[in-house]
Parts: C-alpha cells; sequence; structure tokens
C-alpha cells in the first residue's frame, strides 16, 4: 500500500483515499488524472474495500479504457477482465447484448455507425417523398440523436406543428426501420438500455448490487441521458448503492455541440451530496508563464466551479505573441521558429500547429510544404469508414443479419453485377408493399418469384446470384476462425479481384489484408470472438486508429483535436475576432465561454513554449479579410507577455483603427470605403515586393481589370505573383512579369 501512494501529493492522496463517498475531482489540466483514477481502483482493490466485479468505470473513448486497465494491471496482480471498464456506448451494448430479449432486439443486432444511419435516414425521406433540399438528412440525423440524448422517444418529442412535425414524424419512421431491420445507432445504444434499466426492476437492481463503485473520467463531457445512467445505476437518495467517483474539469468543457452538459458537475454535487470538491491544481507539464497566462483568461468565465493552476517548475520563458501582416506572413514566422526549434534539437513531432477552423490550414500546410517541412494533420481518415473496409464490413453484417437492408443496399451492386437503380427501386416498393426486409424480397426472386423481376431477367439473375453468393458465404464461413470468414468473404465477395483490377487499388486492398489482422487481433484480445462480437467491435472502435506509419513531423490539428494531448512548444495560430472566438458563438448561449474554454485547452497542451499569433488581413472561404485582434489576448495579463511585430511599415492594426471607434468588416467589401480602409489599416510593405516597386495597400491599375489594390504576394524575383483586390473583375492572382500593372 505504501508503494502504491508513494509520490502523490496531498490532493491526489485524498482523492485516491477517499472514503466510500460520492466525490467530484476537479482535475486541471496535466494535474494527474488519470493516475488518479487508476491509483484509486487499485486502492480500493489493495485495500480489500471492493473486488474487481464490483468496478464500473466509465471513460470516453475505448484508448482510454485500454489504458485504464493496463495500468491497473501493472500496479496489481488482479483480475482486471472481471471488471467493467470502457465508454458508455461499450458498457451499454454489453447490457443490451446480454439482454436483447428484454431490450426488445434480435440476438444479432447491428450498430449503426454515423454514415450508415445518415443511410437510412436518406431512406426514410425517400420513403416519405421528402426532397432532401427541403429537409437536409444530416439535419433529420441530429434531430433524432438529440431527442434521444435528451431521453425522448419520437412519441414524445415536443412538437408545435410545422416543420417540427414533420421532423417528428420522420423520426418515427426511422424508428419503425431500425426495429424491423434489428440495428441501432449509437444514441440508441445508451438509451435503450436507459429504458431497460428504468423499466425492468430486477434488472436494475441486479446491476446496483453489482456494481459498488461506479468512476467517469471526463465528467464534464456527459450528456444529460449520461448523467441520468449513471444516476440510475447508483440508486436514488437513502437507496444509493454505488459510490460515484467523478473526474472532470469544467474549464475544459468544449463539446456542448454534441451534447455535452458542463451543469452535469453542479447536478452531481447537489443530487449526491458531495461533502467536498477536491482540487488537483498542481500542473506536471507546464512552466508558469503559461499557467498564469490560462489562469488568467479563463476567470473571465462566470460560474465556475473555481481553481488555479500552479507548478514547481518555474516561471519558464514569456508567452509569444506575435502580430503579422498578412496570414501569409503569419505563417512564415511560424516555419522560422520551427525550423530554429528543430536546428536546437527538437523533434518536429513535439511541436503542434493548432487552428480554431480547419479552413485555416491550407495556408500553414501550403508553407510547411514549400519549406520541405514534414507535417502530419492529426487525424485523418478512419481505418473503420474507408470504402473498402465498410464494403467488406457490409458483407459480414449480412451474413450475421440478412435482415439489414442499409448493409444489402451498400453492396448488393458492388462490384457491379447488373443490379440498377431501377431494380432496385421496385425490390424497396415490393419490401414496403410486404412489409418485409430487402433481403427477404430479395429472397422470393431467388426462389424463383416474379415479384420484382424473373429469376432469367438480367436484374433478376443479379439479385439471385446476390442471394446465392450470400448464402454460400454463409455457410462456408459456419465453423471457421473469424480471420478465415473475413478472408474467405473478400475473396468470394469479389472485392479483392475488383481492387486488383484497379489501376490505384494496391492501397485498398491493403487496407483489407489489415481488415484481417484487426480480426486477428480481436480474437486474441477479446472473450467473445464471434462475428458479431467484431462486427459491433469494428462499430465501437471506428475513429480512435491514427494512421498508419511513423515520421518525424510537426503535428496540425483544430483546437477541439487537441483535447488530451501535449507537446513542448505549441503554436495557436489565427487569434482573431471572428475566428477565435468563431463569430458563430455570439448567435448561442454561453458561445463566448465556450470559446474562451476551448481557447484554455489549446494554451495548456504547451509545456515550455506557447505562441499566439494574428494577421491583419486573412484570405479565408475566398476572401480576404480584414482583422481585429482576439479579445483573448487582452484578457492575459501584459507583463506575462513578449510581443513580436512583422517588419513592415506604417501603423498597427491597433494604433490605426481601434482609437478610432470605428467597425471595421471581416470581409473587404467592393465598396470605396472597405478598400480605403484596408490600405490605411494595413499600410505594409515588404522588401521583395518594394524591390519590384509596388507595396501591400498600394492602388495599382490593369489594362483589362481596372483599378484595384494590392493584398498579397507570394514569390519572389521573376516567379513572383501578386494578388489584387480590383474593384469591378474581384479579387486576381496575377504574375508581376506578365501582369504590367500601373501604380496609382
Amino acid at each position: 500500500m505504501t508503494a502504491l501512494l508513494t509520490d502523490l501529493n496531498p490532493e491526489q492522496l485524498e482523492a485516491v483515499t477517499w472514503s466510500h463517498q460520492s466525490a467530484l475531482v476537479l482535475a486541471g489540466a496535466g494535474s494527474g488524472k488519470t493516475r488518479v483514477l487508476t491509483t484509486r481502483i487499485a486502492y480500493l482493490l489493495q485495500s480489500g474495500r471492493t473486488r474487481p466485479q464490483n468496478i464500473l468505470a466509465v471513460t470516453f473513448t475505448n484508448k482510454a479504457a485500454r489504458e485504464m486497465v493496463a495500468r491497473i494491471g501493472a500496479m496489481l496482480p488482479v483480475n482486471t477482465r472481471a471488471m467493467w471498464v470502457g465508454t458508455f456506448h461499450g458498457l451499454c451494448h454489453r447490457v443490451l447484448r446480454a439482454h436483447h430479449e428484454d431490450a426488445g432486439l434480435p440476438q444479432a443486432f447491428q450498430i449503426l455507425d454515423m454514415a450508415d444511419q445518415l443511410a437510412v435516414i436518406k431512406r426514410v425521406l425517400k420513403e416519405r417523398s421528402l426532397d432532401e433540399k427541403m429537409l437536409p438528412p444530416r439535419q433529420l440525423q441530429w434531430f433524432i440523436n438529440n431527442a434521444k440524448e435528451e431521453g425522448l422517444r419520437a412519441s414524445q418529442v415536443d412538437v408545435h406543428g410545422g416543420f417540427n412535425q414533420t421532423l417528428a414524424e420522420c423520426y418515427q419512421a426511422y424508428e419503425i426501420v431500425s426495429m424491423r431491420e434489428g440495428t441501432v445507432d449509437f444514441a440508441e445504444l445508451l438509451l435503450r438500455c436507459y429504458e431497460l434499466l428504468s423499466r425492468n426492476e430486477i434488472l436494475r437492481d441486479h446491476y446496483r448490487s453489482r456494481f459498488e463503485h461506479i468512476l467517469v473520467d471526463e465528467f464534464q463531457d456527459t450528456n444529460r441521458l449520461q448523467y441520468k445512467w449513471i444516476k440510475l445505476l447508483a440508486g436514488p437518495g437513502s437507496q444509493q448503492h454505488a459510490a460515484i467517483f467523478a473526474v472532470g474539469d469544467d474549464d475544459q468543457s468544449i463539446y456542448a455541440f454534441r451534447g455535452a452538459h458542463v451543469g452535469n458537475m453542479r447536478d452531481l454535487e447537489k443530487d449526491f451530496s458531495v461533502p467536498k470538491i477536491i482540487r488537483l491544481e498542481q500542473n506536471y507539464r507546464s512552466h508558469g508563464n503559461i499557467l498564469d497566462a490560462a489562469n488568467a483568461l479563463i476567470e473571465h468565465n462566470k460560474g465556475r466551479l473555481g481553481k488555479n493552476l500552479w507548478t514547481a517548475a518555474g516561471k519558464g520563458e514569456p508567452v509569444r505573441v506575435y502580430h503579422a501582416a498578412t496570414d501569409m506572413d503569419e505563417t512564415s514566422f511560424i516555419i522560422d521558429e520551427i525550423k530554429a526549434l528543430h536546428a536546437d534539437g527538437l523533434a518536429l513531432s513535439d511541436i503542434a500547429l493548432l487552428y480554431r477552423s480547419n479552413a485555416q490550414s491550407r495556408v500553414l500546410e501550403h508553407g510547411l510544404f514549400n519549406a520541405s517541412v514534414s507535417y502530419r494533420v492529426y487525424g485523418g481518415m478512419r481505418f473503420f469508414d474507408r470504402q473498402e473496409v465498410k464494403h467488406a464490413l457490409a458483407y459480414l453484417r449480412l451474413i450475421a443479419l440478412p435482415d439489414d437492408d442499409n448493409a444489402l443496399l451498400r453492396i448488393i451492386n458492388f462490384p457491379p453485377r447488373g443490379i440498377g437503380a431501377r431494380t432496385l427501386e421496385q425490390l424497396q416498393d415490393q419490401a414496403a408493399m410486404l412489409g418485409t426486409s430487402l433481403w427477404q424480397a430479395a429472397f422470393k426472386v431467388y426462389e424463383g418469384g416474379k415479384a420484382v423481376a424473373t429469376r432469367n431477367s438480367q436484374p433478376g439473375r443479379g439479385i439471385a446470384g446476390f442471394v446465392s453468393l450470400v448464402l454460400s458465404m454463409q455457410q462456408d464461413g459456419e465453423g471457421l476462425p473469424l480471420p478465415e470468414i473475413i478472408r474467405r468473404v473478400i475473396d468470394q465477395s469479389g472485392l479483392a479481384a475488383h481492387y486488383q483490377a484497379e489501376r490505384e487499388g494496391g492501397e485498398r486492398l491493403e487496407n483489407l489484408k489489415e481488415l484481417i489482422n484487426a480480426a486477428t487481433s480481436f480474437v486474441h484480445e477479446s472473450e467473445d470472438d464471434s462475428l458479431t462480437a467484431f462486427l459491433a467491435h469494428a462499430s465501437l472502435e471506428g475513429g480512435e486508429h491514427q494512421a498508419e506509419g511513423y515520421q518525424d513531423a510537426v503535428q496540425l490539428m483544430t483546437v477541439h483535436a487537441a483535447k488530451g494531448l501535449e507537446f513542448h512548444s505549441v503554436f495557436i495560430s489565427g487569434l482573431e475576432e471572428g475566428l477565435f472566438p468563431h463569430e458563430n458563438s455570439r448567435n448561442e448561449p454561453d458561445g463566448l465561454e465556450e470559446e474562451r474554454r476551448l481557447m484554455y485547452v489549446a494554451m495548456t497542451r504547451a509545456r515550455q513554449r506557447l505562441y499566439l499569433s494574428y494577421a491583419e488581413s486573412r484570405m479565408l472561404h475566398g476572401q480576404v479579410r480584414v482583422n481585429i485582434p482576439s479579445r483573448f489576448i487582452d484578457e492575459i495579463p501584459q507583463d506575462l507577455l513578449k510581443r513580436l511585430r512583422s517588419d513592415f511599415s506604417g501603423r498597427s492594426f491597433r494604433q490605426g483603427v481601434s482609437g478610432t471607434g470605428q467597425t471595421v468588416a471581416s470581409t473587404i467589401n467592393s465598396s470605396q470605403k472597405g478598400r480605403s480602409t484596408m490600405a490605411a489599416a494595413v499600410g505594409m510593405t515588404s522588401s521583395g515586393l518594394n524591390s519590384a516597386g509596388f507595396h501591400v495597400g498600394q492602388q495599382v491599375s490593369h489594362a483589362k481589370f481596372g483599378t484595384g489594390i494590392i493584398l498579397n504576394y507570394e514569390g519572389s524575383g521573376t516567379d513572383m505573383r501578386i494578388q489584387v483586390n480590383f474593384h469591378q473583375a474581384g479579387t486576381k492572382w496575377l504574375s508581376l512579369a506578365y501582369a504590367k500593372l500601373e501604380p496609382l
């Protein structure tokens, strides 16, 4: 026990050894929350306060769940398999799979990922003859998932006629399709599990008596239904059986757009009579100036639970703020700094470029590429989302559950087998008329029925051949190991031959081979090595594997993607009003506070060096924006900052504009006022452009396009190109060697 608790600071020790009461641990960035969670579980087990089977631990990613189990296993010789550790979706799937009859689900029910769910929604809209332009499928998808996360079925949605009524009716139609096909989406996993435990007292009491300790990671990211699910398992008031140990940070709640409800932390404190909030404020990641800047920033938010990060590592370097003339100038500065850091021995992979919007990455990527600096856009296409992998999974899903219409529609004519859109439409009409799945309608054709097409017609032969293929794969796979089933499906389905015939199909074939490898690993790691379990694993795991391969490279990512990561040096670019904080935040309740929390997350990713940068003018979405610096920079005490600026002539934007009381439009319009404002506000030059007799902000004339103003430039010498915003013709990039521009 002494070894287990060694080197914990006083607050961590208090959290780990907390009594059998519910606790709320406010864990700041870099304060060792994962260690506290895992050590808490190990402490409970080693002290004999509970057994592995009495522990339920909830995380938000499968990666975090695996890490938790691995750490506990390294601390103690304990049967970690007896514990229930996983994501909300994974744990609910486990309950539903065990009690599928009580939940009203078929034994081999399938999980729809977001793309598959969207495909079903499109079918619902088509069946109801609704125009996707009038009711976008993604809007209906959001409506359905949001309703489920609030715990509402279609019949419970509060509607007031009109458009909302249509959404509710489509939601109900979607539920009917899902029940008929035996499929559940991610939101359904949690809602169906919650409903099952709510109405089934025997099951509810069983799980309440089993789980004595419920530990929840990243509690600030829970939505309302997830919190209700936790409360249901713990038991109400005086009947509470389980102690909840919730770890989170309200200052890092940045997923409101996904339904996260930061108020759950306050509700937990009240609902479970938490006697004290334990605050983990000692930071083991960042130097003092970075933490002081982040603390000062987040203090501008109201209603916080309150904490103040500190470190014993010293103040470190000041936060650098770079004032750029243009987004290209900003990029050049960032690249120069990266090169200098790398030359001093810092690995490129320990440098991160963060941005609020994906649209900002283009200029950064272009600059890094031209400078021959290796970079990687964090994330990339998810393995289980790749086209060829989804095709193979669709065949496997159809083998496991033939009534899965979505899987059938994906691969009934892939690889092509002569089944056209008209035939599919007839098949769908027949299935709808009979109230059956598409598979059952197709099976009638296979048996020789004439409902859709005769077996001897071209469409009929295609359908009959497809049904015969699936039946054959079902029969051939019986009793075989999972990897061999997948290997045969890839070959027998024609997927391998199809991609072999493609000019650039080699990479797709490699991904199909990797799917077999994934199945092999799954068999070694899972207690249930069935096809159904693997398909559930593929749906639940989707999105958590990073791109394969490793190369020392600068990491580019949005601030949202940076959550949970850390780097030696961090650049946060585009700190301009309307960009960060994002302009959409003005129209959302507490939108600005969420943006500030996002900035707080970005700043606390840095260990030793933090750079903030903004540009006076930026090309974004095809237009040049004239910007004022983000308010977030002003909210940081000036003595913590080291201000740098581009070497350009003219007044800074703040000096030229902020004192006038004017509001500058975020996008330059075609009016003379917009152009003169740009010229006065930017007033910048460059030695490269000056040597050619021009400067940014200068008015010029062109024989074809008329008069305009210089916005930007790139290249040098005879390769130099100039960007001009012409009064009549709009923005153009022109080669200086051929454009024959005349200064005005």
